[in-house]
Formats: structure tokens, sequence, C-alpha cells
């Protein structure tokens, strides 16, 4: 798969300890973006940050939180990133949880799989 020129990044921020059963919701977006064929997602481990509470969270050895933010990030094609906030939609709820989705109309400059 090849992508250049418009795209769609969706960004999704959700907490390290949001489950949806044994596995944390951010694996399980992942793992559900790759079966959608998107074309990569990526997660990202907050170090410092608040949401809605305004309750700040930290990695600072003194103040060690254990629900810091994840954000995930994934890039395609417009309407396979549409197709896949109803899935998005679906887990969020099944996880019971808050969190904040974006989305961000992007250019992509450089993408290609690795040659074998």
């Amino acid at each position: 798969m090849e992508i250049s020129g418009q795209a769609v990044l969706l960004r999704i921020f959700v907490g390290e300890s949001d489950k949806i059963g044994h596995l944390p919701l951010y694996e399980t977006i992942v793992k559900e973006a790759r079966d959608a064929g998107l074309a990569g997602a990526t997660v990202l481990k907050g170090v410092l940050g608040y949401g809605a509470t305004a309750r700040i969270r930290t990695t600072k050895i003194l103040d060690l939180s254990a629900d810091l933010s994840m954000v995930i990030e994934i890039v395609d094609e417009d309407g396979k990133i549409e197709a896949f906030q109803h899935t998005l939609s679906a887990l969020m709820g099944s996880a019971n949880c808050g969190g904040l989705v974006t989305l961000e109309n992007i250019r992509v400059i450089h993408y290609l799989p690795e040659k074998a």
C-alpha cells in the first residue's frame, strides 16, 4: 500500500488503565486498526498531562501515576478513517471510559512499506 498527498490523522487520547476485558484499550484499538487495513498506528505514552478532571498525572517518582495518557495516532485516507470511527466508538463504549478523539487533515510526503 502506498499513501501520498492528502490523508487524515486520527488521534485518540485514552488512559493507560482503560481496558476491554483484560487487554489495554490502546492495544485493542491498534489491533482493530490493523485488522481494518489502516496504513499504520503508533501509541505514545504521556509523561505529564491532565484531562477533563484537571488532575495532573506524571511519571515523576514521587507522584507516580498509574493512569498516564496514552495517545494513539492512526494515518490513512479519509474514507478508511471515517469507516473506522464506528469501530472506535464501539470500543470506547465497551471500555466505558472517557477520552478524546480528534481528526486532522494532513499531507503525506513519504509512506512506503519496507521492501522485502
